[in-house]
């Protein structure tokens, strides 16, 4: 599945990443990511921010807004 990711799909996990740690940058960047990112690389995302944030009550609040 990896070759199959967009460069902007890469991209968007990786500023997720280094921003977990604050709720509303993390929420403000994952809605900036869907706003740019096709349907199916959509669905890629989140499949990989659920896996991402299964440990992490507080992002979990933030994408129980979109």
């Amino acid at each position: 599945m990896c070759k199959l990711m967009s460069k902007k799909l890469k991209y968007y996990q990786q500023i997720l990443q280094k921003v977990s740690f604050d709720v509303q940058l993390f929420s403000k960047e994952l809605k900036k990511a869907y706003t740019y990112l096709t349907p199916r690389d959509r669905d890629i995302l989140r499949n990989w921010v659920d896996d991402f944030i299964i440990n992490r009550a507080d992002l979990q609040l933030a994408i129980y807004h979109l």
